[in-house]
């Protein structure tokens, strides 16, 4: 889709998770020496043109197309890494060079199945090789479907561009014999090009009795050059000869991934990709830190000699499994009370796997035969990690990892180690492989980074490094631990590099960037206090998700405006009773108190279907999440909800106190629990209510707001259930949480509602889910009519300071047009343009 000659929309020519070049497992690709672009990680089985054009090339292997589209950009599509080894195998081209294509057609297809197991990976790319001249901006960097906006491609703005000078001096030629495996297709013909344009003389490529220009990627692909072809290369101009010896030396070496025999000896050895001192990899945690190198060394085993005690041995390693389940029980109770649900998830995995008959078994089977009690543990994991990864499936990998950090932990016990490492704050650590335990651990020491030789990035250490704002990288490759413990490094995960010897100067940059980092969070902090006033005079509440009194008097600290959810859930989980009406009074008054003169949002219970309570046996359900929860459960079990209100109206002052009721569906259930508030309060001698506010997390309630809002004192959006429930996509589950994008425009047409449905009878609205954390979803909110923004605490300064740069009038204005888009990815685009983050 064209807006003029210079901006082109590119549309996705896949289905599948978008990522950065700089994510991509490829040196290459990487570090954009083929140019801009963009990858997917492709859940289809047929690339897609992404705009209207022609075929300029197209693979003699079958794994790549290149377009040039009508305003002159020209776009290679690559489809997976290290494709061209399969020699065609598994692909179908479905157009020829030179044919005129339009947006969205098919271009080639290919065998999932077959391509997946022979290549190095099946991440695609999206190339624009003339970069010099146009410039790439991702729209989205989600999942994306075919056909989906991807990419806006724009002219690069060249100041009185000149006619190029002719090439003076005489031209020199070489011979040589390619020995890049596959030839000279897409990859070593950036390289070819990248190192021509490392000098002022105009060189070309000679083959079959065609030619090309060394600085045009289309034109050296055009070529077909087969590996051990001999070609001929001539240069002209002032360093024609120095260009000549590099451009030899690139086309007779090997790609250092292709581990392949090199033709003649190189003349000149200039290595480009990877640079010298860079060991690239793919980030898992965004960040940028310096700090000293450390490596973390996996523990070492004593020597058995056999013929142990097998009773000793077995009461040897049952000690160790009990002290290990009590540490992962209490991490999981600590997760859970804080809502962590990442977390908690990974550590229930751990419990699960701790408590596997067959690893027990099969470490008992050789503690039978003698073996001592370390060894037998260590042989039970290696050997079912084995069996996970020969089945070839990542999630099942991800499990082995989950294996391997059990074995560290029961070894440690069992060996008497501590469970700490002596590392100094600010450390970058190095690994083989980081476990979950091991990163709470480091994160708790403060280092300052984490980069492993292997991993993934959407691993369970990446996930739990994301939520920590830790930097992390992975796959860095095994020279990762050979470098000296100490060296200061500089850790730049969104690039995808490890720095091992930078200068001085560049020391100082990354120290100076994370300076102004600190000294721009330092300044939002001194002002987190004041009031959130738009600059044409509106205020925002901005208030905080609490847990607990402890997270309460930090979110104070953190200067909240109150608190806009507290989670009771805390109260009620990991216990064999239920808290009794003086407990609960006990722990909501602490609250109350830990924030000072402001008002409180108490949710009531919610619990049930998915989150179970041993005390509080509930039928098995096929669908936990559309099932007997929160307010629901009030209804079944209509004493626990007396007794929870009971207890909060004994709070004093009442007045700061507002009661939020969860997944309500239709008015009755809030007329049925009011009119029960109503007679608690009669009974109880109170001459005043307390607030009673309904949670807008189902679309029913959305669509019902204006009816909800005449008999609530105010309404709250829970985004993250109301985004599962509308986009009918669960948000735990692992291949579409990515999907789950609140910023939907259906989510925003459901939020637009409430606000007008409550605004009719002047009552205000609030959104206490996820997205009123995001500081891009700011505006929005504010512009559809939300007046109070409850929010982690740590964020507080942050959204303050956003909503103070913002014009209200200007968010109501622009946010009418983001409900008309077509996808999350063109409101999280339209989002940036219109207010681009500090």
């Amino acid at each position: 889709m064209h807006k003029n000659n210079k901006e082109l929309t590119l549309s996705a020519p896949l289905s599948g998770p978008v990522l950065t070049l700089a994510k991509v497992p490829d040196a290459v690709f990487a570090s954009g020496a083929m140019g801009d672009g963009i990858a997917i990680d492709p859940l289809n089985d047929t690339l897609h043109a992404p705009c209207a054009g022609v075929v300029v090339h197209v693979a003699r292997t079958g794994h790549a197309v290149t377009l040039r589209a009508d305003n002159g950009a020209e776009l290679l599509l690559h489809l997976g890494l290290d494709t061209v080894e399969l020699q065609g195998q598994g692909f179908t081209m479905l157009v020829e060079e030179g044919a005129r294509v339009t947006n969205g057609q098919p271009l080639l297809r290919y065998d999932q199945d077959k391509v997946a197991q022979q290549c190095k990976s099946l991440v695609s790319l999206l190339i624009l090789t003339n970069s010099q001249d146009f410039q790439a901006r991702p729209i989205t960097l989600k999942s994306v479907r075919v056909g989906e906006p991807l990419l806006h491609i724009i002219r690069r703005q060249v100041a009185g561009a000149q006619a190029e000078a002719e090439p003076v001096g005489e031209e020199i030629v070489g011979h040589i014999r390619i020995a890049h495996r596959g030839g000279l297709h897409a990859r070593p013909a950036a390289l070819i090009r990248q190192t021509a344009q490392g000098f002022k003389s105009k060189s070309k490529l000679h083959f079959g009795g065609k030619s090309a220009t060394c600085d045009s990627l289309i034109g050296l692909m055009g070529l077909a050059i087969g590996e051990q072809d001999d070609v001929q290369v001539s240069c002209q101009g002032p360093d024609a000869e120095a260009a000549l010896q590099a451009l030899l030396t690139a086309l007779s070496t090997a790609l250092a991934e292709e581990h392949h025999a090199a033709a003649p000896t190189p003349m000149v050895q200039r290595q480009r990709v990877p640079e010298a001192g860079v060991l690239h990899g793919v980030c898992a945690a965004p960040g940028l830190v310096a700090g000293p190198l450390f490596r973390l060394s996996a523990i070492s085993l004593p020597a058995d000699a056999g013929h142990n005690d097998p009773a000793q041995q077995r009461q040897t390693l049952d000690t160790a499994l009990t002290q290990v389940h009590s540490e992962i029980t209490a991490t999981l109770s600590q997760a859970r009370k804080h809502k962590q649900t990442d977390e908690e998830a990974i550590f229930a995995a751990h419990l699960a796997l701790l408590e596997d008959p067959a690893l027990l078994d099969a470490a008992h089977h050789s503690i039978d035969l003698g073996t001592a009690a370390t060894h037998a543990w260590s042989q039970s994991i290696d050997a079912q990690c084995d069996v996970l990864q020969q089945l070839g499936s990542a999630l099942l990998a991800e499990r082995a990892n989950d294996l391997r950090d059990l074995k560290q932990r029961v070894l440690r016990a069992l060996l008497g180690e501590a469970w700490h490492y002596e590392l100094p704050p600010g450390a970058i650590v190095a690994a083989h492989e980081l476990t979950p335990s091991d990163l709470l651990q480091l994160s708790q020491q403060g280092v300052a980074g984490l980069c492993m030789a292997e991993g993934g990035a959407t691993s369970h250490v990446a996930i739990l490094a994301r939520g920590k704002g830790l930097p992390c990288m992975v796959a860095l490759g095994a020279s990762l631990l050979d470098q000296q413990q100490g060296q200061a490094v500089v850790l730049d995960a969104e690039g995808g590099r490890l720095e091992l010897m930078p200068s001085v100067e560049r020391l100082a940059q990354v120290e100076q960037a994370q300076l102004d980092r600190r000294q721009r969070r330092a300044e939002q902090q001194a002002q987190a206090h004041s009031p959130a006033q738009t600059v044409d005079g509106l205020h925002i509440e901005v208030a905080a998700n609490v847990a607990s009194s402890e997270e309460a008097a930090n979110a104070l600290a953190n200067g909240a405006d109150g608190v806009g959810l507290l989670r009771t859930e805390f109260l009620f989980v990991d216990r064999q009773t239920a808290p009794d009406e003086r407990e609960q009074h006990h722990a909501y008054q602490a609250v109350l108190d830990a924030m000072g003169d402001k008002s409180v949002i108490i949710r009531t219970i919610d619990v049930g279907g998915d989150k179970q309570l041993d005390y509080l046996p509930l039928p098995a359900e096929a669908n936990p999440v559309l099932g007997l929860r929160g307010i629901r459960l009030a209804q079944a079990r209509p004493e626990i909800l007396d007794q929870q209100l009971r207890a909060l109206l004994h709070v004093t002052p009442l007045s700061r106190c507002r009661i939020l009721l969860p997944m309500v569906t239709e008015v009755d259930e809030l007329l049925h629990i009011r009119q029960r508030l109503e007679a608690l309060c009669h009974e109880l001698g109170l001459s005043q209510r307390p607030e009673l506010g309904v949670m807008i997390e189902v679309p029913a309630a959305a669509l019902l707001a204006e009816q909800l809002a005449e008999h609530a004192d105010f309404l709250s959006i829970g985004t993250n259930d109301l985004s599962q429930y509308t986009l009918a996509m669960d948000r735990d589950h692992a291949g579409l949480a990515s999907r789950v994008d609140a910023l939907h425009p259906a989510l925003l047409r459901l939020i637009a509602q409430t606000c007008a449905g409550a605004a009719r009878h002047k009552r205000w609205v609030g959104v206490c889910g996820a997205l009123a954390s995001d500081p891009l979803a700011t505006p929005v909110l504010i512009g559809l009519g939300v007046s109070e923004l409850s929010v982690s605490p740590v964020q507080i300064g942050e959204i303050k300071d956003r909503v103070r740069h913002l014009d209200a009038s200007e968010c109501r204005r622009i946010s009418q047009d983001l409900l008309k888009l077509s996808s999350a990815s063109a409101v999280r685009h339209a989002c940036h343009q219109h207010w681009p983050l500090r």
